[in-house]
């Protein structure tokens, strides 16, 4: 980390830290809450007396929606989520649905290899991303 005479970072890195951290939060938020939330046209969520849910909330966005959401949130995310997604279709010879995308970026502090493909967008770290992308482990009924 490079410090000027005050002792202070330089403000574009610190300002590039902020911006990370709120995408974060924001992809956090996003993945977290989307589940909560109902829509009027859809009814309420099932109570677990209802009848038996075939297919999560996540299941029934499709990917390229999910793309958008991110797109719009930070087009980082969305080179990210993108390259983590042709990484995995390379590596477990399948593609991954909307539901393990969301559980990438949602689960514990998120996928760390996803998160570091998302901050390589961002920086545009050619090199971190090509690492990166070797690193992406398969998620159950794929093959590594």
């Amino acid at each position: 980390m490079v410090a000027t005479k005050s002792g202070r970072q330089p403000r574009t890195q610190a300002r590039g830290r902020m911006r990370l951290c709120l995408l974060h939060a924001v992809l956090f938020a996003l993945c977290s809450l989307a589940s909560a939330q109902t829509s009027p046209a859809r009814g309420p969520l099932p109570t677990a007396h209802s009848a038996p849910q075939t297919s999560s909330l996540a299941d029934e966005m499709p990917l390229a929606d999910y793309l958008g959401l991110l797109r719009q949130i930070a087009p980082a995310a969305e080179d990210g989520a993108r390259t983590y997604l042709a990484a995995a279709r390379l590596r477990c010879g399948r593609e991954l649905n909307t539901a393990e995308l969301r559980l990438a970026m949602s689960q514990d502090a998120g996928d760390p290899v996803l998160m570091g493909l998302i901050r390589a967008a961002h920086t545009k770290d050619p090199s971190a991303r090509r690492q990166l992308v070797t690193q992406v482990r398969c998620p159950q009924g794929g093959s590594q």
